[in-house]
């Protein structure tokens, strides 16, 4: 199966209707065009400096020693970083997800920064989020949103569909080892890149104010970046009506320390670190 054309589930943020919800929950992946305004990029870009220059303790460097660029990570920054809340809280991502998950309310799970400086090599490697996770549900969705341009080598991509398809073993990035279920207790991720014709595979070149969003059961991966590009994005990752709390024996990803002792399992996610950002 080849890849998708680019234009395909490619609508502006003033076009999301009816089809592109069924397009959304069909495919589990869309790129939307003119999501955030200039002035909201400008926001995420001063935030994202901040959040180099003030790391918080959950950040991580994800390249190896020797990879001549510089891959970066960081989680759960939103209280800290007045920018990051001001386009979390007054952008339109929250009606967004409403509009393509079709839930009555929206909560904010987590911020994600992810920083790679030019010439980084570091692929991030095909995989779903959720197994990391510690929450059940579908009615979840993820916004990665680029303060740079970033080019259809360098972007997200998504295997179209896989969000209905079974969980499959969460590995690290950096040595592929499964430290959150036991070998055997899932099925390995097929290998995608080996076989891309095989897979139907979406993927955008994106501007800033662009975004894709994607259901955090979609599979999906992304190159490196050239020695010429840096590739600075945001991503928010938000909730809605059918999500759980479901603690998990091992540290999840980003982890919430103490939330099993105030969190009940299968609880709805009603807790301050998971504001409503909106309610219909």
């Amino acid at each position: 199966m080849s890849e998708f054309t680019p234009t395909e589930g490619d609508v502006q943020a003033s076009e999301l209707d009816d089809v592109a919800q069924r397009y959304f929950l069909q495919h589990g992946a869309m790129c939307i065009r003119n999501a955030l305004t200039p002035a909201q990029v400008e926001q995420l870009r001063e935030g994202i400096e901040q959040n180099l220059a003030q790391p918080s303790p959950r950040a991580k460097v994800a390249s190896s020693p020797d990879d001549p660029g510089w891959f970066f990570e960081d989680f759960c920054n939103w209280q800290e970083n007045q920018h990051y809340r001001s386009v979390i809280h007054d952008s339109a991502l929250a009606t967004i997800a409403q509009r393509l998950l079709g839930s009555r309310q929206i909560r904010l799970y987590h911020d994600h920064v992810l920083v790679k400086e030019p010439n980084t090599r570091q692929r991030t490697p095909w995989h779903q989020d959720q197994p990391y996770y510690n929450i059940t549900g579908s009615d979840n969705i993820s916004f990665w949103i680029p303060v740079d341009p970033v080019s259809r080598a360098s972007t997200l991509e998504f295997v179209a569909g896989s969000h209905k398809g079974p969980w499959l073993m969460p590995r690290s990035f950096m040595d592929n080892q499964a430290k959150w279920f036991a070998e055997g207790t899932l099925a390995d991720l097929p290998k995608i890149e080996e076989h891309r014709e095989d897979f139907p595979i979406l993927g955008w070149p994106l501007q800033p104010g662009d975004l894709v969003c994607f259901n955090m059961l979609t599979l999906h991966a992304s190159a490196g970046v050239s020695g010429e590009h840096r590739r600075r994005a945001f991503s928010v990752r938000l909730l809605g009506d059918d999500i759980r709390h479901a603690p998990r024996p091992w540290v999840t990803s980003p982890e919430f320390p103490g939330l099993r002792e105030s969190l009940a399992e299968g609880a709805v996610m009603n807790h301050p670190l998971f504001p409503v950002l909106l309610q219909r």
